[in-house]
């Protein structure tokens, strides 16, 4: 039996956040797949099935959401992302979203704007650039 709903890679070394996040992507019936680090989602692109849409943190130690979308870029995986932050930094979400990010969304996340998001990020309809 295969899942044909949307896989969400959750890539925070928060794990308070990726346990959230992780919540509410199964409620509005996502599948999501947890990463405390850049480094186990770059291992994960062996699988068979990669994630339709990627939310990374984009200041984690080691690797941050931007060097993550270059490191997959390099190994020629082009996923749609979503970026959020804690931090609001125009300067950076300028840079995540030169990078190829569908949107750049700091924390605390409105729940439906994480959701339309990741749809619009799916289904490449341009980028969103909500807060």
């Amino acid at each position: 039996m295969t899942d044909s709903s949307p896989l969400i890679a959750i890539v925070d070394d928060d794990e308070a956040v990726r346990v959230s996040l992780r919540r509410l992507c199964s409620a509005y019936g996502l599948t999501p797949r947890t990463f405390a680090s850049v480094h186990l989602l770059l291992d994960a692109m062996n699988d068979d099935r990669r994630p339709d849409c990627l939310i990374l943190d984009a200041q984690m130690p080691e690797l941050g959401a931007i060097e993550a979308q270059a490191a997959l870029r390099e190994r020629g995986i082009y996923i749609p992302a979503v970026i959020i932050t804690g931090r609001d930094d125009e300067e950076l979400r300028a840079r995540a979203l030169s990078c190829g990010a569908s949107a750049f969304l700091c924390k605390p996340i409105d729940a439906d704007v994480l959701m339309n998001a990741i749809e619009t990020a799916i289904n490449g309809m341009g980028r969103a650039a909500a807060s």
